[in-house]
Formats: structure tokens, C-alpha cells, sequence
């Protein structure tokens, strides 16, 4: 799970192993924290949260700053991305199974990173909308608003994608 995970937030094979192995061996330093009566999912996601803010940020030393302004998504466009097409995405369980995993993968890495961490925790692994408040130290309704807002930008990523294989006219 860590690993699936660090694969899609990193684009690197290396460094998404490099990131869950730091986790992993984190979270073996701090096992006494885990109580035994907790899903140790959200737990362990946290510490890779937290272990790739630590990369990222010393990363961010050596590197030019980027600014958000040029994002390719806008929040703002979530509503025309829904009305549009709603009927297209009538079953959209079905229709990402349509999808292979490296076009979804390349889809959710299009995405803005606490987008990202959202959908994956929520949709990816399942995690209940609470837990993934914990994990991302955000408010339930952050979680919601990023999940909808996720999912959006999500469609419209995929959208081009279906029309060209023709799963949609």
C-alpha cells in the first residue's frame, strides 16, 4: 500500500521505494505509538506524508521556487467541468475501469499534490474521509471539498482520453 502510493505521488520508481522505505523503517521506530486497536493504514500513511514533505522541502533548498498561478486546474472551473458532462460519467466506476492503470496514474499525477493525497487516501486506499483528515491534518470538510474538486479536475483530465478511445462520443 505504501508503496503503491509513493509510486503515484513521486514520479520516480527510485525515489517512491526510497520514500517508502523511509516510512516503513519510521514507522518500525515508532511502532509503540500504534495502539492495537487502530487500522494502522491512515497511521502509516501519515509517516509517508510526512517523510515526502521532508524530501520535498529539502528538495525545495536546491531548486528554483514555481508559482501556483501558472496551475493548469482551477477550482473555479469544477462547476462547467460537472454540468458538461454529467451524463457522460453517468457510472464512473465503470468508466475508469475502462481506463488502463498508467492512464489513470498519469491522470492523478496531472493533479495538484493535496489533490492528489486526498483522492489517493479516499478513493485510492479507501480510507474513511475522517482518517484521512488526521492523516492530512486538515478538516473534514477540506477533505470533502478536495475529494469533489479532485474527482472534477480528474474527469476533465480523462475526458480528451475517453473520447479518443471512443468510450464517450
Amino acid at each position: 500500500m505504501l508503496l503503491r502510493t509513493a509510486l503515484i505521488l513521486c514520479h520516480h520508481q527510485a525515489e517512491a521505494e526510497d520514500v517508502s522505505q523511509e516510512a516503513l523503517l519510521k514507522a518500525f521506530k515508532a511502532i509503540d505509538q500504534l495502539r492495537a486497536d487502530e487500522d494502522p493504514r491512515p497511521w502509516l500513511l501519515t509517516i509517508l506524508r510526512h517523510v515526502r514533505i521532508d524530501r520535498i522541502r529539502s528538495a525545495a533548498s536546491k531548486h528554483v521556487a514555481v508559482s501556483l498561478d501558472g496551475a493548469e486546474f482551477d477550482p473555479a472551473d469544477e462547476e462547467t467541468v460537472i454540468a458538461g458532462d454529467a451524463e457522460t460519467w453517468a457510472d464512473p466506476e465503470a468508466m475508469l475501469q475502462q481506463f488502463s492503470n498508467a492512464q489513470i496514474l498519469s491522470a492523478l499525477q496531472a493533479l495538484p499534490m493535496d489533490i492528489r493525497w486526498t483522492l489517493l487516501l479516499v478513493d485510492v486506499e479507501g480510507i474513511d474521509q475522517q482518517d484521512a483528515a488526521a492523516v492530512l491534518d486538515v478538516p473534514l470538510g477540506t477533505v470533502k471539498s478536495r475529494t469533489s474538486r479532485g474527482r472534477a479536475m480528474l474527469r476533465k483530465v480523462l475526458l480528451p482520453l475517453a473520447k479518443d478511445l471512443r468510450m464517450i462520443s
